[in-house]
């Protein structure tokens, strides 16, 4: 299309539920989507402030579960109001500028998820295959390394791809088949060829994503492997639970990114991607608190001493 009849975009439409579901089914999946939102708050508020008040919990694993916990609050606060006001409300605009800052913050934020986990499992690891070097090796300087390292590189790297995708021009439609602003359902809306913007979404992913799965799911093989040798079945049957629940959360999690943001853009399923951007937005967030640590002995005693003082 000419340059020249092109329009410029000053906000967009976020269609979400509106252009498939019956008003009946819009209420199910607003009260559905605001239980798992205040689960998702409680749950990892609970957590942090757990930690903060039990000072034997005050490890490196938790330095990063709490660091994991911060994040699911403000990827979910970034994504689910919008949402819900939404599927309530006909006016469903958000401007240009506010379009920008929340994909600005949900791959900032999504991608920090992906280090901190990788960051995690590599605590994991020391702990259970090198525990007479554990102590050495995740010291408090190199946990704060790590973490202010995700932080500082993801919302560097998510500047470049928001400013990339938001110099696009956008003249074939402002209606965004999706529930919030997120690069694939606006590559779609573009009159220019998006093969740039397509080529740089894959090195980041490669470089976040998929290296941070890789890493992550390699120590998870070297941890099972030393679980194998242990000789209480008890205890085997205990830490295969507890691995097995971190790799469901694990695959649910960078599956879902990896399907969303590593894929020809000509596979693009508005209703699929919808159903993927959900898991990883609202459910993983959700999930992550009781998976890695509610279910731990100490934080539960925790919870049970304060409840009772």
């Amino acid at each position: 299309m000419d340059n020249s009849n092109q329009t410029n975009v000053r906000d967009f439409i976020l269609l979400g539920l509106a252009s498939t579901a019956a008003p009946y089914l819009q209420a199910f999946c607003f009260l559905l989507l605001l239980i798992m939102y205040i689960i998702t708050l409680l749950g990892n508020l609970l957590l942090i402030t757990v930690v903060r008040v039990n000072t034997q919990l005050q490890t490196p694993m938790y330095f990063f579960l709490t660091h994991l916990s911060i994040i699911d609050i403000a990827f979910s606060s970034t994504i689910v109001p919008k949402i819900l006001e939404n599927t309530l409300d006909q006016d469903k605009r958000i401007s240009f500028l506010g379009c920008a800052t929340q994909m600005y913050f949900h791959l900032a934020l999504g991608a920090t998820e992906c280090l901190i986990l990788a960051a995690m499992a590599l605590d994991r690891y020391a702990a259970i295959c090198k525990p007479l070097q554990y102590n050495t090796i995740m010291d408090n300087r190199f946990c704060l390394c790590l973490a202010t390292g995700s932080w500082t590189v993801c919302f560097l790297n998510s500047i470049i791809h928001t400013s990339f995708t938001f110099q696009l021009p956008y003249c074939k439609s402002n209606h965004v088949n999706h529930y919030f602003c997120e690069m694939p359902p606006l590559f779609r809306l573009s009159c220019r060829d998006t093969l740039f913007n397509e080529i740089a979404v894959y090195i980041a992913g490669g470089l976040f994503a998929f290296c941070s799965f890789l890493l992550t799911f390699s120590s998870y093989i070297h941890i099972i492997s030393n679980i194998l040798k242990i000789n209480s079945n008890n205890g085997r049957y205990k830490a295969f639970s507890t691995c097995a629940s971190h790799l469901i959360v694990v695959f649910i999690y960078y599956g879902a990114i990896i399907f969303m943001y590593m894929r020809p853009q000509s596979s693009y399923s508005p209703n699929r991607d919808k159903i993927v951007s959900i898991l990883y937005t609202v459910v993983t967030p959700m999930l992550n608190p009781i998976i890695y640590s509610i279910r731990n002995k100490q934080v539960k005693s925790t919870i049970i001493n304060r409840m009772t003082r």
